[in-house]
């Protein structure tokens, strides 16, 4: 079976012919797909988030669809709906573009809540219900979305329960000037867009991940990653100061996903164990849109990053193994 590193190298060197720079959002994906979780992306428009995961999908070798997501847009444009048959006098599925295995879903929070709230049983159970029957979703099934900061206009802001479900948020930050000279010189002609060839499949992720299970994280790592969740739930207890700033603490998913992309980057990397470095690496990632701030907190410029770098500092760091 392919080692991590190496599988990780072929996917970021065929994505890179793509994309420049973004070589933390492009490993975190790959994290996300052995862990089989979804990904939020954040970004101003322009950075390149559409074409990272139209990218990824390619170098994947699996079906891929988009969905641009509008006030206008519809449940049934997302996952589908009944449609009356003349000739037969019954109705049929007619399935939406979220049977996929790669669904972008695109501008995710320019859409209103009742279309965001259609992707929660895709996302949660890896089923759709269409007509009182349910229909299963094929594997693998990743849904990657992407979002402007909310304060642009047009913008909605996406219900806890649908953020609670992506494994990671991801910010995607402008490129370094460098970065932006290479895209120039690069693509500064039309005729030279990057074509893109699969390198792996879904099936071979489907058997990477029984490597990723093999991965061991120790007793006390397993507490270190509790301490950490937990202890953004302590700043909601924690007296009147700790209060004015945060409403509410990471919930159970924020354990479950430290956990399963510890492991996931352990592998990439070439780790058989995690260590506590790679969970503090993770957290951000993992807990930013899973802690709630309070009004206060936004007008003092406390950002969710903040408040995790202060648990990450608070907890004490268990040995490596």
């Amino acid at each position: 079976m392919i080692n991590g590193p190496v599988w990780s190298e072929k996917l970021r060197t065929e994505i890179g012919k793509a994309v420049i720079g973004q070589d933390a959002a492009i490993e975190r994906l790959l994290v996300a797909l052995l862990a089989n979780g979804h990904v939020l992306l954040e970004g101003m428009p322009g950075l390149a988030k559409t074409l990272l995961v139209k990218s990824l999908g390619t170098a994947l070798g699996v079906q891929f669809e988009r969905i641009q997501f509008t006030p206008d847009l519809l449940p049934s444009d997302v996952v589908g709906t009944m449609i009356f048959q003349p000739k037969t006098g019954e109705f049929s599925a007619h399935r939406g573009p979220i049977f996929a295995n790669l669904v972008l879903a695109d501008e995710i929070n320019r859409a209103p809540a009742k279309v965001q709230s259609a992707l929660l049983e895709a996302m949660q159970e890896r089923q759709v219900t269409l007509g009182g029957q349910t229909h299963p979703l094929p594997k693998p099934f990743f849904v990657m979305a992407t979002q402007n900061p909310v304060e642009q206009e047009g913008t909605y802001p996406l219900p806890e329960a649908q953020t609670d479900r992506f494994l990671f948020k991801l910010i995607v930050d402008y490129p370094t000037a460098e970065e932006e000279s290479t895209m120039m010189q690069r693509w500064g002609q039309v005729t030279q867009q990057p074509a893109l060839s699969a390198v792996s499949s879904g099936e071979e992720l489907l058997e990477l991940r029984t490597a990723v299970d093999s991965i061991h994280v120790s007793p006390a790592v397993q507490g270190y990653i509790l301490a950490l969740v937990r202890g953004t739930r302590a700043l909601t207890e924690g007296g009147p100061t700790a209060k004015r700033y945060l409403n509410f603490g990471a919930s159970p998913r924020a354990s479950l996903a430290l956990y399963q992309s510890g492991r996931a980057l352990a592998w990439l990397r070439g780790q058989d164990y995690v260590s506590p470095a790679l969970v503090q690496e993770l957290a951000p990632d993992v807990m930013r849109h899973r802690i709630g701030l309070t009004y206060e907190a936004e007008a003092e410029e406390i950002t969710p990053d903040k408040i995790i770098a202060q648990v990450v500092q608070n907890t004490p760091v268990p040995a490596a193994k």
